[in-house]
């Protein structure tokens, strides 16, 4: 318990709190829209604004969040005017995105930086100003939700019946998809980039099945989130392991239990 008189230990369990509700949130959007491999194509095309932001010397949260931006725009674009193309678009930015990291992060003049807190994250080196940004884009994109709850609702289950009632379908969605390449970019400083899609999506599909609304399955997913954050965290530490890999496999322990209990529940329901 002495470690959590240091700084960086309180900066790594805020920074993974705040990490968890964003997933929760953005998570369950992802998870009920089924946008996953899109989420992915975000999260790996980001790396280019990583290598740009280390060629430009800029802060990596400016370069990452503004290359995220513009490759989740113009997928968010594709799935929208070209969706039996998507998947192949998508993978194609997906690699472009990384192959532009890689070439500008060779080309650094005495680079020096460790990639790999950037691919398997490093939670407890997360500085006090980035909590700062973190905390605000989490207010930012939670009040985002809570203004456009409605609306989200009608998108993410019937995009037909939104229409119908009025609600600006393009619109929303791109707004939707830009406050998850925002939120992909937090997280990365948790669990890296390698493994942000698993905790996105994990906590959500565990409590899809169990919430009886989107605002249970958002409140939830954050909840399992925190745990296997904070869990994962004190086992990092404890065990002298990397942090992001830790938490992320917490998640699928508890998802391969979750699936075993409904197929255990399942078997049950049938005998009756």
């Amino acid at each position: 318990m002495d470690i959590l008189h240091y700084p960086f230990m309180q900066h790594a369990i805020t920074a993974g709190l705040i990490a968890s509700i964003l997933c929760g949130i953005m998570g369950s959007l992802v998870v009920v829209n089924r946008i996953v491999f899109l989420s992915g194509g975000i999260a790996h095309a980001s790396y280019g604004g990583i290598g740009l932001a280390l060629f430009l010397g800029m802060p990596y949260l400016a370069g990452a969040a503004g290359f995220a931006l513009v490759s989740a725009i113009l997928m968010a674009i594709v799935t929208m005017k070209a969706r039996h193309r998507a998947d192949a678009i998508i993978g194609v930015m997906w690699a472009i995105g990384m192959a532009t990291g890689v070439i500008l992060t060779d080309l650094t003049p005495g680079y020096n930086v460790d990639l790999m807190s950037y691919l398997f994250g490093n939670v407890l080196t997360v500085p006090e100003s980035d909590l700062w940004i973190m905390g605000g884009m989490g207010v930012l994109v939670t009040l985002t939700v809570i203004f456009f709850y409605n609306e989200f609702l009608a998108l993410s289950y019937d995009q037909e019946f939104a229409r119908i009632r009025g609600v600006p379908v393009g619109p929303l969605y791109l707004l939707m998809i830009g406050m998850l390449a925002v939120s992909i970019v937090m997280v990365i400083q948790v669990v890296g980039l390698i493994l942000v899609i698993a905790l996105l999506t994990i906590p959500p599909f565990i409590m899809e099945k169990r919430a009886k609304s989107l605002l249970h399955m958002m409140v939830g997913a954050s909840l399992l989130g925190a745990f296997f954050t904070l869990t994962g965290l004190a086992l990092s530490c404890a065990f002298n392991l990397t942090s992001g890999a830790s938490i992320v496999l917490v998640a699928g322990i508890f998802f391969f239990l979750s699936l075993l209990t409904e197929k255990i529940n399942d078997a049950r329901a049938k005998r009756v």
